[in-house]
């Protein structure tokens, strides 16, 4: 049975969110509100948290997951990112934009995509987001929380308190949230791809 944790949008008390971050750091599956969609995230360096999470959305190792970081200077120490992406990535976080950039050593080997050593990185602009990763000083590993056979993510706490209190370890009520995933680019290659239309406005890429 999950923990449920009603936390304020815009003034996250650091009470549960420091009990948050200790579930995490105990190999806890925690779902909780983004910029976007509500997203299922655990710890970086935990490979049977990884598993279960992996095993919760049915995906397998070749689908992104997502590096939720606190700033540009945090990106640059999993990605690889030269001057040209750097500027795009400016422009356009914090937000609810994912980048696919070359990951570094940094990353364990079995995050990044198996083929093309790539991994998903992002800059949520989300108070309950912000003050977690401040609190782990380090990323959190994500996913859009879109269980398996849904077309569309969760995006009502109470809903996937119905759906996951049994499967998840801690669930952070911070309010309804968008429908829409993130934007997703693909910056590995030599141009800007936009491999998902979502929430954030690709214009803002010059896409």
């Amino acid at each position: 049975m999950s923990q449920y944790f009603q936390v304020h949008p815009v003034n996250p008390q650091a009470r549960l969110i420091k009990q948050a971050a200790q579930i995490i750091h105990g190999g806890g599956i925690v779902a909780l509100p983004t910029d976007s969609c509500y997203a299922l995230v655990c710890h970086l360096d935990d490979k049977a948290a990884v598993e279960r999470l992996r095993r919760i959305r049915g995906i397998d190792e070749k689908h992104h997951l997502t590096l939720l970081c606190r700033d540009l200077s945090e990106i640059g120490v999993y990605a690889r990112v030269d001057n040209k992406q750097f500027r795009l990535l400016k422009a356009a976080t914090p937000g609810p934009f994912t980048f696919i950039l070359e990951a570094t050593r940094c990353v364990p080997r079995r995050l990044s995509h198996p083929s093309r050593k790539t991994i998903g990185l992002r800059v949520p602009e989300n108070a309950i987001v912000e003050a977690l990763l401040a609190e782990l000083q380090q990323p959190l590993l994500g996913t859009t929380l879109i269980m398996p056979g849904d077309d569309e993510p969760l995006t009502d706490p109470d809903a996937i308190r119905e759906r996951l209190e049994k499967q998840v370890d801690l669930i952070v009520d911070g309010g309804a949230c968008s429908f829409e995933p993130t934007t997703v680019v693909d910056l590995s290659g030599a141009e800007p791809e936009l491999v998902r239309q979502g929430r954030g406005d690709p214009a803002v890429l010059g896409l």
